[in-house]
C-alpha cells in the first residue's frame, strides 16, 4: 500500500483548491455549493481521508488536466489521446450527484509492473475498485506528492468501448513526461495524461484504487 503519503487536505481545503482552480465554474457550480458540500460530509479517516471529487460528466478529464502543476509546469493529455473523454467508468459505478468522496485512495505501489489485465482482478478480491482518470487527476490536483518519478500510476477504472462493443486496449495512467518525442522538451517534469496497453507492464506504474465512494 501507498504508505510513504502523508493524509489528504481536509474536505474544506480541497474545496477551496478547486474553487482556486476554477473547477466549480466548469462544472456549472457555486462557490457557496462547492464549501456547503465539503461542510456537509462531515470528516473521513478512511485510508488518510477522503478527496473531493467532480463527476467526470460535469467536468470532463481534458479540462482537468491542464489544471496540474509540477515544478510549475501545467498538466497536459498526450496528442494521441484526443478522445480522452471518451473513455467511461469501467467496473466502477460513480454516485449520482454532481459532487462525492472517494475514501481509502491508495496508489497501488506494490502493483508496479503489473499488466492492468492482472491488476483488475486483484483489486476487486481485495474488495476495492480501480480509479477512473477523473479521479486520479483530483487526486494530483490535492495533493501533487501523489505523482513521483518511477512511483506514478494507471487509472483502469475509466476505459473506452469500442463501435463494435469491444474494449479500447488503450489503458489511461498519469505520469511524468520526460520531454521526449510529441510531448517536447519544454514538457519535461510535467504532470502527463497518457495511456498503456491492456496487456502490457510498467516498471513506474502502479494502480490507484479506492475503498469506496458515496455522495455524502
Amino acid at each position: 500500500m501507498t504508505d510513504a503519503l502523508a493524509p489528504l487536505p481536509t474536505l474544506a481545503a480541497q474545496a477551496e483548491k478547486l474553487i482556486e482552480l476554477g473547477v466549480h465554474e466548469l462544472a456549472g457550480l457555486t462557490a457557496d455549493e462547492l464549501r456547503a458540500f465539503a461542510a456537509n460530509a462531515g470528516t473521513d479517516l478512511d485510508g488518510g481521508g477522503a478527496l473531493l471529487a467532480v463527476h467526470p460528466g460535469r467536468v470532463p478529464a481534458s479540462a482537468l488536466a491542464p489544471l496540474l502543476r509540477r515544478d510549475d509546469k501545467p498538466g497536459f493529455v498526450v496528442v494521441d489521446m484526443p478522445d480522452v473523454d471518451d473513455f467511461a467508468p469501467y467496473t466502477v459505478e460513480l454516485p449520482d450527484s454532481p459532487l462525492y468522496l472517494v475514501t481509502g485512495l491508495d496508489r497501488g505501489d506494490h502493483m508496479a509492473n503489473w499488466s492492468p489485465e492482472e491488476a483488475l482482478p486483484a483489486i476487486e478480491k481485495d474488495g476495492r475498485s480501480p480509479l477512473t482518470l477523473a479521479e486520479g487527476i483530483h487526486w494530483v490536483l490535492q495533493q501533487p506528492e501523489a505523482l513521483e518519478r518511477n512511483r506514478c500510476f494507471m487509472t483502469i477504472g475509466s476505459r473506452l468501448r469500442k463501435p463494435n462493443g469491444a474494449y479500447d486496449a488503450r489503458t489511461p495512467a498519469i505520469w511524468i513526461s520526460n520531454g521526449t518525442g510529441r510531448d517536447g522538451r519544454e514538457r519535461r517534469d510535467a504532470p502527463k495524461v497518457g495511456w498503456c496497453w491492456w496487456g502490457n507492464r510498467h516498471t513506474w506504474l502502479g494502480f490507484g484504487s479506492a475503498a469506496g465512494r458515496r455522495s455524502r
